[in-house]
């Protein structure tokens, strides 16, 4: 069953965004501009042999898988956070081929999913790394998750924590939304803070640009900010991803000491070009002079920090 932790902050309120359709959304066609062409594009991307380094005492091992999904390896624990391994999402396929093959994967130890949209919780995929292990996700979500062989769920509220051997999670809030179903809109959904091995790493999920990071960033000293830069240009036209200018700005907002992007390439679930979120970045970073503070990982590739 699942169990819900408690904290002090838990009456936080969450901010859902608007889920109208933009002025004038129906003036161009997603299935013929990109939807359709998606499909007959051959899917990119090596599956990498993996190498994980051993780590010492406060370093973080980091694998981007694709997507929103993350390898997170520190304080002597194994950790997935949203894993994807499908290859379409109903008729959404695939663009660039998940980093490592599932088979690859070390021992987990913890699994955190932020919120039940298909690409951020695939059942299909839970199941295949399931081994009586706990999961971690936000509120009303657990059902999702009970019977694909977790041996443990906590269900947390935004500021609530638990704790899982030396990591502690913590969910955060976020400008998105949870249903997974049009009827189901009960269901949480938030980022992550993750304190492990005198280190925080900070996976915010789906978001929109909110006032919210600065808050966050408030409450704790953030390594590695984790943030969406893709999907900014959607089909209905709602503002419910960052575009790249506005996570460099969430970055900012947060104090955080390095920027990963993720949540673009992968799957097309916008208008940009599948190359354009991270240009971007790139180029705006360059303007705030925050370049080198900025790491592109590749599928696949771990890296130490």
């Amino acid at each position: 069953m699942p169990r819900k932790s408690t904290s002090p902050d838990a009456a936080q309120p969450v901010r859902r965004v608007g889920l109208k359709p933009a002025k004038g959304w129906h003036k161009r066609n997603f299935v013929t501009e990109v939807l359709i062409p998606s499909i007959f594009t051959k899917r990119k991307g090596d599956r990498k042999n993996p190498a994980f380094a051993n780590l010492e005492d406060g370093q973080i091992c980091l694998t981007w898988i694709g997507h929103a999904s993350f390898l997170l390896r520190a304080g002597g624990m194994n950790i997935l956070i949203d894993p994807n391994w499908a290859n379409w999402l109903k008729v959404v396929k695939r663009q660039r081929h998940p980093g490592l093959h599932l088979r690859d994967l070390p021992n987990i130890d913890l699994v955190l999913v932020t919120h039940a949209h298909f690409d951020h919780l695939d059942r299909k995929t839970l199941r295949s790394i399931a081994a009586e292990q706990p999961i971690v996700v936000p509120n009303a979500v657990g059902n999702l998750v009970h019977d694909l062989g977790f041996n443990r769920i906590d269900e947390l509220d935004v500021w609530q924590s638990c704790r899982h051997g030396a990591a502690e999670i913590t969910l955060t809030p976020c400008h998105h939304w949870g249903a997974r179903m049009l009827h189901d809109s009960h269901r949480g959904f938030g980022g992550f803070l993750i304190r492990i091995g005198g280190r925080t790493v900070f996976h915010c999920g789906d978001t929109a640009y909110f006032d919210g990071f600065k808050e966050i960033g408030g409450r704790a000293d953030i390594d590695l900010a984790l943030l969406p830069i893709g999907a900014y240009d959607p089909p209905s036209g709602r503002e419910v991803h960052m575009n790249p200018e506005e996570a460099a700005r969430a970055f900012i907002d947060l104090r955080a000491g390095t920027l990963i992007p993720m949540h673009y390439g992968t799957f097309r679930l916008s208008y940009e070009p599948p190359d354009e979120p991270p240009q971007r970045l790139l180029r705006h970073a360059e303007e705030l002079n925050i370049r080198d503070r900025i790491r592109i990982l590749t599928e696949g590739e771990s890296v130490v920090f």
